[in-house]
């Protein structure tokens, strides 16, 4: 457990926990006296990694529609990402299965590997609450994030500005056209154009945002 503990960068005050997340239905059916399988852990461990991304999101990606933030959550919590997570780990290495899961190559089976997965993170924020979990996890969301961002979701304003930038005497600018609401709930109204034609508009919660929509709408209109 010392090793794994070491991978994970988590020290547990109560192991029990660690234990039920290593332990396969396969191998609880096979013990019925043994340590409870992972399931229910794997329940919290879901609902625990789903809050610890979508509020980084929320607050490191302000400029992007609650669309985009959905799909980049939904990239970092799919089985594919959380086996590739447990297997930078080893985590399969530490599983206990059941003899025909072990037969048949039950610790490097994904579907296995990201439920594991899931129950280590339970384990974690059962042990040693929400601040641990969020320490365990981010490392592992930044890095997707970093590395996957452009296949992810795009940057309009970008994306937007390189199109434009092929044309070297076209002018793309923003301008602000309307803000209203409390200082606390302000919303923001801003257009693109291109030289002295509006090709966007968007709205938005900050004017980043309302200019990353009204990239969005141009490059849209631009069949892009």
């Amino acid at each position: 457990m010392e090793a794994l503990e070491k991978k994970l960068g988590y020290s547990f005050k109560n192991t029990e926990y660690l234990v039920i997340a290593l332990t396969h239905s396969s191998y609880a059916n096979e013990n019925k006296n043994s340590t409870p399988c992972n399931e229910r852990q794997e329940f919290l461990g879901d609902a625990v990694l789903s809050i610890v991304v979508s509020d980084y999101l929320f607050r490191h990606y302000s400029h992007l529609p609650e669309g985009d933030l959905t799909k980049i959550r939904a990239s970092l919590v799919c089985e594919k990402t959380l086996c590739e997570f447990a297997r930078s780990i080893d985590l399969g290495k530490y599983m206990r299965l059941g003899k025909g899961e072990e037969m048949t190559g039950g610790r490097e089976r994904p579907s296995i590997l990201a439920d594991a997965f899931e129950s280590v993170i339970a384990a974690i924020y059962l042990d040693g609450g929400i601040e641990s979990a969020r320490k365990f996890i981010l490392p592992f969301a930044r890095h997707m994030i970093e590395a996957d961002t452009r296949a992810v979701f795009k940057d309009y304003k970008t994306v937007l500005q390189e199109i434009i930038q092929q044309n070297p005497e076209e002018k793309l600018t923003y301008e602000l056209v309307d803000e209203s609401g409390p200082d606390h709930d302000k919303i923001f109204v801003v257009e693109v154009h291109l030289n002295s034609n509006v090709i966007g508009r968007g709205v938005g919660k900050s004017k980043k945002n309302a200019e990353q929509m009204a990239a969005k709408e141009a490059l849209e209109l631009m069949g892009e």
